[in-house]
């Protein structure tokens, strides 16, 4: 909890200055990232999960209602800490999910947005978990991601990762939402944005075996921002340059959904 307070606080500062404005997947284990560990444990967490509601500009985020007129949203950083997620070519998926994560973060704050990170350095949410009594660190990462979720008033989820595939040809985008409408229409706002940038015509797809998207109760997606095993796919979300344009895809369509729905 320190940590997400302290890096919250980091991250806001370090707004003034910028310029504009699943799982052993520790290597080429998995396909569309997260599914192989995400279906294989699909545990209710308990209910009685301590407070663990993040500050930012002072004001603390109830979980009685809304402490904001505009939704709140929360972004979530896949992997970190112990968890690299996927790799290749030496670049960590948890890093680029840092980074894009928290350009997305400024860029919708700077709208307006309120919004809420729960990764803002490199830990495993699972470190953060003392309340989940299980031996699995996995379950108690999803378990902690899940219930920030539920004690924050939270509209939508947006879940932050990248891909890989045994084919280096495979590339671009993928958009992953329930089998709920809200979900569908979030994750086709997301594709579409992101569509334009890379020059795809990817479709969303049902993430059916996906713990967040299985148990998460708000409108919830997993953006794939590309696959690490794909060159020019890595070479841009390994650019910061590029990351910046691909988070402003992603806030582009988070902002439409929530002017048309």
């Amino acid at each position: 909890m320190y940590k997400l307070l302290t890096a919250s606080l980091a991250l806001l500062i370090s707004f003034q200055f910028l310029p504009i404005l699943p799982h052993s997947a520790h290597g080429k284990a998995a396909y569309l990232d997260l599914a192989a560990t995400q279906s294989s444990d699909h545990s209710t967490p308990a209910q009685n999960s301590p407070s663990m509601l993040p500050v930012t500009d002072g004001d603390a985020y109830r979980s009685s209602h809304h402490a904001f007129a505009a939704p709140v949203i929360l972004l979530d950083v896949g992997h970190g800490g112990i968890d690299g997620g996927t790799s290749a070519q030496g670049v960590l998926e948890k890093d680029v999910n840092l980074a894009i994560s928290q350009k997305v973060y400024l860029l919708l704050r700077s709208k307006g947005y309120a919004v809420i990170i729960n990764r803002l350095g490199d830990y495993a949410l699972s470190d953060e978990n003392r309340w989940l009594n299980s031996r699995s660190r996995h379950t108690r990462d999803l378990a902690q991601r899940k219930s920030l979720s539920e004690e924050v008033s939270t509209d939508i989820v947006v879940s932050i990762h990248a891909n890989w595939s045994p084919r280096s040809t495979t590339h671009g985008p993928v958009i992953l939402h329930q089998k709920e409408g809200r979900s569908y229409l979030l994750a086709q706002s997301i594709q579409d944005a992101m569509n334009d940038l890379c020059g795809t015509r990817r479709g969303v797809v049902w993430g059916k075996p996906f713990y967040m998207l299985n148990y998460v109760k708000q409108p919830a997606v997993i953006v794939e921002t590309g696959f690490l095993s794909n060159a020019e796919d890595r070479a841009r979300m390994s650019d910061p340059t590029e990351q910046k344009r691909i988070a402003q895809s992603i806030a582009n369509g988070i902002i439409y959904y929530l002017s048309v729905v």
